[in-house]
């Protein structure tokens, strides 16, 4: 017997029929012997339909009231869910976050989980009832609801297979794992088998869709095995399709000695670029552009200081989310004064273009296969960044299928077998 989490997203849970083939699955593993708890997100498209609302009855709405909104759109579908359990049959009820609870921070519309009392659902799980739960939600300290974010409903998963101590956490959603690329720019990526925790975090951090960057990272600190799934489509003999596992490195090393250099390429096209003109060359000048925007709550990625100028003044360039351009012109414009800065440029028609694997760790050579692979097929770089297990460059947005088919090539990436 195995304890197993199960997480649907919105497009798994999108109308009745979707939702009895959920409990059709969820009542497979049930008879295969397992204690199971299900997450679940909204309907799709139905948390953007509840956040309009919120507009619509103010601007200026109270983010206290503005997650009593959208959390019910998980309360709709956890309530089906276990309604549709019942009438095949299956134990099930389902469980809101206030009633285990599940407490949070009280960042409205972006709390952080804080502790979960895992022993009513525990209990219950043990008696042969499938626990329901809705994702995205939780309860602070002083009894109000919040929710975790878009996304959110998986870091709920993976925050409920910590506290219940589960063997897995399926995260079912409408593609059937990782790939080393978005196959719809190159229809010859693979699935994974495994990635680690570190290199799902940096896919994710870049543009990678396939589960929210939070999620990974409480995996990566909690030890939580993760499976990527599709929630359409089976196996001959009836089980789910196989996926991507999600796991620490000692595992994949355990199975297979002779890895990829590269893992995947991801890219990103909701990126900005931000450029400050003759800045004073002085010390604390940097500091005066990134700290009001890092009090304004707006993560700046890449960023390239030029060498000084004849006079004393220097250009600095960064990047931040396309979403959060507006925000950043306002916030420095307010410190141009402070900045000293000559003109502001902007530019949102770049993407960024990342190559992520644990293999960078071991092997030289990386990043310079990357710049000569976009340069034969002249594509300029106009940024780069680095991590440990990560090189990602900043390009204009009409190169970007065409430099992440090329670096997929130049990495290897098309072989016919999986990883």
């Amino acid at each position: 017997m195995a304890r197993i989490v199960m997480k649907f997203g919105g497009t798994s849970m999108a109308g009745i029929e979707r939702i009895r083939n959920v409990a059709a699955r969820v009542k497979r593993e049930v008879e295969r012997g397992n204690e199971v708890a299900v997450v679940v997100s909204a309907m799709a498209g139905e948390t953007d339909r509840l956040v309009n609302f919120c507009r619509e009855a103010s601007p200026l709405y109270d983010p206290r009231e503005y997650d009593v909104v959208v959390a019910s759109g998980e309360q709709v579908t956890s309530g089906l869910l276990a309604i549709a359990l019942q009438a095949m049959g299956v134990n099930a009820r389902s469980w809101l976050g206030w009633q285990w609870p599940i407490t949070t921070s009280d960042a409205h519309a972006s709390a952080r989980i804080g502790t979960i009392d895992s022993e009513k659902l525990a209990a219950a799980m043990a008696g042969g009832e499938v626990a329901v739960i809705p994702g995205f939600q939780g309860l602070t300290a002083d009894g109000r609801v919040t929710t975790l974010g878009r996304g959110g409903s998986d870091t709920s998963a993976v925050a409920v297979a910590a506290a219940m101590k589960a063997d897995r956490c399926d995260i079912y959603t409408d593609v059937d794992g990782v790939y080393t690329t978005d196959p719809r720019i190159v229809p010859k990526a693979r699935k994974l088998r495994y990635v680690t925790y570190e290199e799902m975090l940096e896919l994710a951090s870049v543009g990678a869709k396939v589960l929210q960057t939070r999620s990974v990272g409480l995996a990566m600190k909690e030890k939580v095995r993760v499976q990527v799934l599709s929630s359409f489509g089976d196996a001959p003999d009836g089980g789910d399709l196989p996926g991507t596992m999600i796991v620490d490195e000692d595992e994949i090393e355990g199975i297979s000695m002779e890895r990829q250099l590269i893992t995947g390429i991801a890219h990103d096209k909701n990126e900005a670029k931000v450029t400050l003109t003759a800045v004073p060359d002085r010390p604390g000048a940097v500091a005066s552009i990134f700290g009001p925007l890092a009090e304004a709550n707006i993560n700046v990625d890449m960023i390239v200081q030029n060498v000084a100028h004849v006079g004393g003044s220097t250009d600095v360039t960064f990047t931040v989310p396309g979403a959060e351009l507006a925000r950043v012109l306002d916030v420095l414009g307010r410190s141009k004064e402070v900045i000293g800065f000559q003109e502001l440029v902007h530019d949102t028609s770049v993407a960024k273009i990342s190559v992520v694997g644990v293999g960078m760790r071991s092997h030289a050579g990386v990043a310079a296969a990357m710049f000569k692979a976009l340069a034969d097929r002249g594509i300029n770089v106009l940024a780069i960044t680095t991590s440990e297990i990560k090189v990602s460059v900043l390009i204009l947005e009409d190169y970007t299928e065409l430099a992440v088919r090329v670096l997929h090539t130049a990495y290897g990436l098309d072989a016919t077998d999986e990883a």
